[in-house]
């Protein structure tokens, strides 16, 4: 980063840690208990006196002093929505400009531009994202097809009728498309004007980066976001790591101390968003990564991330973060129900998700208990079940992990 940029940063972030002091009773509370106060915090490095506040934290905190566990910090009648992201946590969003800038940003290094049609995949029901991707899409100057998840048939068609250029959501629905629209006899390349795809919210395998960009010549870029927090980071074409997203603090620190890692260890992802509706300052995001500040063969003097798994138990299925603790919600709705155990795995281009369920008896009616609690997983994760496996009792072991991964990213 220039001395100029960081200058403005810093600067920026004073600004930013005096608002959300005075403000938001929460971040008040967590300055004063670690003995510090606003002025403290003139520079990046400063951030490192102020102590993380898990995802976890911060669900208990929203219990505790519900719905925004006393970071909201503009009047509540200034709110234009309120999310729901798994956890669960209700997120406020206002007038703040900041996510959508740097998702902009972003999506300018991905190439899209004025004039670009493109198909938003993402989820605009609860969560963030969809809204997100609609707001730096249109900040470019782009115009959305807000067409969500799902209904792959309907979604070629969109893309061939409204000669779509650009594409945002996860890559395997793009690919699910595409194989559909090659099932319907379309041949993708000479007939879509798609160009170009940014994907988020799951791995992009770099078995998926050879047909998208060899087989059907899209420009692709990936990029890591949260639904807390935006976009953080994103990929180039040297393919050496996630560079950090300007606009935002990104930190890499020890789990323990919270303080900053040396290059190429691994350690936390910490993140400050100059969000002043819901300032979160260094709200460890869960995700492991290695940090790299050498320089990149593609140019960029950004630093770098290589993301290596997660500090706690949840999995990402399809683009949503799945808790251990939302299955044991949805199992106590089941008395007939002893145990249970996710299993996901990745046969083709889409998780699979399976539930082992050990019953405590005899079940009167499986298929009815199967329907029912798979139903009552959707809700609670907001991801589908592909299939509920009964097993006998004494398969699922007491102290078993309630979400295992099984997939392999080659």
């Amino acid at each position: 980063m220039s001395p100029t940029k960081r200058n403005s940063l810093n600067r920026e972030l004073a600004q930013f840690v005096r608002h959300a002091y005075a403000h938001a009773p929460a971040v008040q509370k967590i300055f004063d208990d670690a003995g510090i106060k606003p002025k403290d915090v003139k520079t990046v490095t400063d951030l490192e006196r102020v102590p993380v506040t898990s995802k976890d934290r911060l669900a208990e905190l929203q219990r505790e002093s519900p719905p925004f566990g006393g970071f909201l910090a503009v009047n509540p009648k200034r709110l234009s929505h309120i999310f729901l992201s798994p956890g669960p946590l209700f997120e406020p969003h206002g007038a703040e400009k900041a996510l959508t800038r740097v998702a902009a940003d972003v999506f300018r290094i991905a190439g899209f531009k004025r004039g670009d049609v493109a198909l938003n995949t993402l989820s605009y029901h609860l969560v963030p994202a969809g809204l997100l991707l609609d707001a730096g899409l249109r900040r470019v100057g782009a115009c959305v097809v807000p067409s969500g998840v799902g209904n792959t048939e309907l979604q070629v068609k969109m893309l061939l009728d409204l000669q779509v250029t650009g594409y945002g959501g996860t890559p395997s629905f793009l690919m699910m498309i595409l194989k559909k629209a090659e099932e319907m006899g379309l041949t993708v390349k000479t007939q879509f004007a798609l160009k170009r795809a940014l994907f988020t919210a799951e791995p992009y395998p770099p078995s998926l980066r050879a047909q998208f960009e060899g087989v059907y010549g899209l420009k692709t870029l990936n990029v890591y976001a949260t639904a807390e927090l935006g976009f953080l980071a994103y990929d180039c074409s040297a393919q050496q790591g996630l560079h950090l997203a300007d606009g935002v603090v990104v930190q890499v620190c020890d789990p323990t101390t919270g303080q900053h890692v040396a290059a190429n260890e691994a350690g936390q992802v910490v993140v400050t968003t100059f969000n002043e509706t819901y300032p979160t300052i260094r709200l460890g995001t869960g995700d492991l990564a290695i940090y790299n500040d050498a320089p990149c063969a593609c140019g960029n003097k950004s630093p770098r991330l290589t993301l290596v798994g997660r500090v706690g138990d949840a999995v990402k299925v399809r683009g949503m973060f799945v808790h251990p603790n939302q299955l044991k919600l949805a199992m106590s709705k089941f008395p007939a129900i002893a145990r249970v155990q996710g299993i996901v795995t990745r046969p083709d281009v889409r998780d699979d998700f399976t539930i082992r369920v050990e019953l405590a008896g005899e079940a009167s009616d499986g298929d009815a208990l199967s329907a029912g609690f798979g139903e009552t997983v959707r809700n609670v994760c907001r991801v589908g079940v592909d299939k509920i496996e009964f097993v006998p009792q004494g398969t699922i072991a007491a102290d078993a992990k309630l979400i295992v991964d099984e997939r392999k990213w080659e």
